[in-house]
């Protein structure tokens, strides 16, 4: 009798766990949960911030400006949490979020692991660039909210004059504040390590290099020679571009993009037509781009020779999409110590 007994008692205790088994496994298909990071204090030595509505706009912050979405949400939180912990005065750095849908879900999430993170949520209508986008060479550059980063000066308030721009496939593995603070000449709108031994003519078709009174926009009024520069890791003067009008210029491209097809890569090509060759340099540790390999196939890539200060997984392969598939490239170890995302074991185990 006690082991039918005992017997029944393990047989329902397996059912229960089944059931809650399915229960979070069905919660972990419908939307992702992340843990709650550590929380960061500042050195004593950095500059106080009031904590009211001030800090959106505050000269003593670190602006970082970054896209948000449920595509690339656990990437956004590895860049949210390495920015943090390697930061002198994390307290002092301000989130500044353009999302396109789904506000109040991702504010969620970010609060959930970061309550203790000051940032702000701003809405971004796609519809306003959609008719502008034409199609590339990958799928995922297609996005509207890829080009947010044209409207930055347009959607951030006009309280804030600088701000750093991050891609969500990244981590950094040093102070921010070193990038923030970067010396840009007062005729300069925006920073950028610059690479000028890539091949800046593949950026563009043989249409745009046939025609002269579009070619020669290459020539005219650059500082040096147009270069490449990678648009996800830039420091931007909002006022300057505000002044310039610099979001109308960009803008002028891509219509002339949709009539005649000058490129084929995304949001980039626009920025090089307006910016290459006027931009302030950084140093190329701030942005060790490429690791995600090329937009066709995603494979491994080394990183350039010297120092680092942030690892950038450009192209197609994303370091958590190769970890969850076993097929991780060695870099990608780098990445892993930043995901927040539960795994399926951690979820039942709480």
């Amino acid at each position: 009798m006690h082991n039918i007994f005992s017997n029944a008692k393990m047989h329902a205790s397996y059912i229960v766990y089944l059931i809650i088994l399915s229960i979070f496994a069905a919660s972990f298909v419908a939307g992702e949960r992340f843990k709650e990071a550590p929380e960061f204090f500042n050195s004593p030595d950095c500059p106080t911030i009031l904590n009211d509505d001030g800090f959106v706009c505050s000269d003593n912050a670190v602006h970082v400006a970054m896209t948000l979405d449920t595509a690339y949400l656990r990437g956004s939180m590895a860049v949210i949490l390495s920015v943090l912990q390697h930061s002198s005065c994390p307290q002092n750095i301000v989130f500044h979020f353009v999302t396109s849908k789904q506000t109040h879900r991702l504010q969620n999430y970010v609060v959930s692991s970061f309550p203790y993170l000051r940032f702000k949520i701003y809405p971004y209508d796609v519809a306003a660039i959609s008719g502008l986008i034409s199609t590339s060479i990958r799928s995922a550059l297609d996005s509207p909210l890829n080009y947010a980063r044209n409207y930055l000066a347009d959607i951030l308030p006009t309280c804030l004059s600088r701000v750093v721009y991050l891609d969500s496939d990244l981590i950094l593995v040093d102070d921010i504040s070193k990038l923030f603070t970067t010396d840009i000449p007062s005729e300069v709108v925006l920073a950028a390590p610059e690479y000028c031994n890539a091949n800046f003519t593949t950026y563009f078709t043989p249409t745009f290099w046939s025609n002269p009174s579009l070619s020669i926009t290459l020539s005219l009024n650059r500082r040096h020679s147009p270069c490449y520069f990678n648009t996800g890791v830039m420091v931007i003067e909002l006022k300057k571009w505000r002044e310039g009008d610099y979001t109308r210029k960009i803008i002028e491209w891509m219509e002339l993009q949709k009539r005649i097809r000058i490129y084929e890569l995304g949001s980039l090509p626009p920025f090089l037509l307006v910016f290459a060759g006027n931009i302030a340099p950084v140093d190329h540790r701030w942005n060790q781009h490429g690791l995600g390999g090329d937009n066709f196939r995603g494979l491994c890539r080394d990183l350039h020779p010297g120092p680092v200060s942030l690892l950038h997984w450009s192209g197609k392969g994303k370091p958590w999409v190769r970890l969850d598939g076993g097929i991780p490239c060695p870099l990608d170890a780098l990445w892993a110590p930043y995901d927040l995302l539960e795994s399926r074991f951690d979820l039942i185990e709480s």
